[in-house]
This record gives structure tokens, sequence and C-alpha cells, in this order.
């Protein structure tokens, strides 16, 4: 049975929904390196020192506290941080409604499963539905580790979807980042390549399916770790070092006509990329079914890329 974050109310309206959140994302297919003291490969440990008089401090003796001068600090506990807003603490606050288009993809940050609480099943359905059904979502406000987030709500398959959103001063902008400012291509000028570049789009269109893709360098990179095991650790002979040089290419016509020629490469290409299969430790493979959604019209709104 999967641990609830967090608990409390999701409210619209006058309608009020007893949800827990559950984490929606996986960390089991992540490669788990430990640090190694490189002289006996004792794993490192990672200890929380006071700064004052050098020693170890356990865990039950350390407490939050807020700097408000010069070593004064205020302390506060876990029940301190709820009461300074119980109802901000306990309720997720749907602000409005907004088209799924209208939200830029660069928002989206951590999402969060929805569950309702024993008794808020139909209320819990009754939004679900209604989000799906007119392909919105909702614009939400909770608070979750000690800061307050942005939130968007939707319907995914048969549940609902809290997925942290960023703020607007927590994003640069473009340029402020470092991106060069390229100008648009006019139809003047470039009106072949534009029209090649396209039809290079077309004819690489796929349907979204995740359970497609996987993390192929992780594979590579156990299967190097049991190849390593079994020469006592030893490192292989290092291959042919890969040039770093960058490539320009000098004629775009050109380049896209090739590409264009080549479908079949393009193929191969994208099976590679795709592989379903997984490979165990022991070197077994299992075939992974691809998940199908059971509510046509959130199949639809993934499809379009409009929810993350």
């Amino acid at each position: 049975m999967a641990r609830a974050l967090w608990k409390g109310t999701l409210g619209f309206g006058l309608v009020n929904v007893g949800v827990e959140l559950l984490s929606a994302s996986s960390s089991e297919e992540k490669l788990d390196l430990d640090m190694l003291d490189k002289r006996d490969h004792a794993r490192i440990g990672y200890q929380k020192i006071n700064k004052v008089t050098g020693e170890v401090v356990d865990s039950v003796n350390i407490v939050k506290g807020f700097k408000v001068g010069d070593d004064e600090y205020v302390i506060l506990n876990d029940a301190d941080l709820k009461a300074a807003n119980p109802r901000a603490t306990q309720s997720i606050d749907i602000v409005g409604f907004v088209p799924q288009s209208s939200v830029p993809r660069t928002f989206y940050d951590r999402p969060y499963y929805v569950t309702p609480q024993k008794g808020s099943e139909r209320a819990y359905a009754l939004l679900r539905d209604a989000l799906a059904d007119t392909d919105q979502l909702a614009l939400a406000q909770l608070v979750l580790h000690t800061r307050q987030h942005m939130a968007a709500v939707y319907a995914y398959e048969e549940a609902l979807v809290v997925q942290l959103l960023r703020y607007g001063v927590d994003l640069k902008d473009p340029v402020d980042a470092g991106v060069r400012t390229v100008p648009s291509l006019t139809r003047s000028t470039a009106s072949r390549e534009l029209d090649m570049a396209k039809q290079l789009i077309g004819t690489m269109t796929m349907d979204w399916n995740p359970d497609e893709f996987r993390d192929t360098y992780r594979d590579d990179v156990l299967k190097m770790v049991h190849e390593l095991a079994k020469q006592g650790g030893k490192p292989s002979p290092a291959g042919p070092a890969t040039s770093t040089k960058q490539t320009k290419v000098l004629d775009l016509v050109s380049a896209l006509k090739k590409s264009l020629e080549s479908p079949t490469q393009r193929t191969a290409t994208r099976a590679s990329s795709r592989r379903v299969a997984k490979v165990s430790a022991t070197g077994e493979k299992t075939v992974a079914a691809p998940r199908t959604s059971a509510r046509k019209t959130v199949t639809r709104s993934v499809k379009k890329g409009k929810v993350a």
C-alpha cells in the first residue's frame, strides 16, 4: 500500500473533496552509485556537524530555525509551520480553470497522483470527469514542504493529477538565460528549406507512447558493470575516443534532401531508440505491454501534448 505524502481537501467552489497525494514518479530505473573511499572502497557517509564545536549532532537534537539577526534564530517545529496558516497547509484551493494548452510546458514541474479519501469518491469522480470532458485544467495553490506552490490539476486516465508549477519568477527569459536570438525565417528567403523541413517532420510523425522508450544508457552501463565484475573489477582497454569536434551543416537543402531520401534509415534509428525489451541483470528479457488510457477524452489531450 502506497504511503500518502499529504492529506487534506481539494476544493472547487463549495465542493470539498477529501484527498491524499501519492508520488507519481519512480526512481527504480536510476543508476544507484555509492560514494566510496578509493583507498579501500569503504562507503562514504554524510554527517551533520556542529559548526562551533565540530562534533557530530544526532538527528534528535536537530531543529529548524529562521535567522532574524546575528546568531539569533526563531526555532520552528512542524506544528508551528502548520499553525501559521492551517487552511493553506491542509487544502488544495482551486482558483480557476484554463484550457490545457494555455500553460507552457516549461512551467510544469513535479507530478503527484490524487486519490480520494473514503466518502469523497463521488465528488472526486465529478471533478475528474468534468475536467476530462471540457479539456480544461484547474489552477490551484497548496503548501508542500514549507513552501506554497502553484499547481495544475488535470484528469489522467482514471485519476486526478496535481502537477506543481513553477512561478514566473522561477523561469528565466530565454535571452537572459543566454539563448542567442535567431530571427524567424521568411517565406521569401527560405521557402524551399521550410517546406522540406515540414515534409521531413511529416514523415517522422508518430503516436505518443512513453512505454516505447527506456533508458538504454543505463542498460549499457549495467552491462559494462557486470562485465567488469566478471573480470574482477579491472577496467577493460579503453575504446576509441569520441570526437567532440562540432560539425557544421553547410548545405541545408542537401541535408534535408538526403534525410527525405532515406526513410528506411530513419525507421531503423527510431526502432533502435525505442527498445521495449527490458534486460535484467541475468540477461533475461521481459516485454513491457504498452499502457492504454481508459478515458478517450484524456487520451486525446495527452496525445496533443497538452498534459505534461
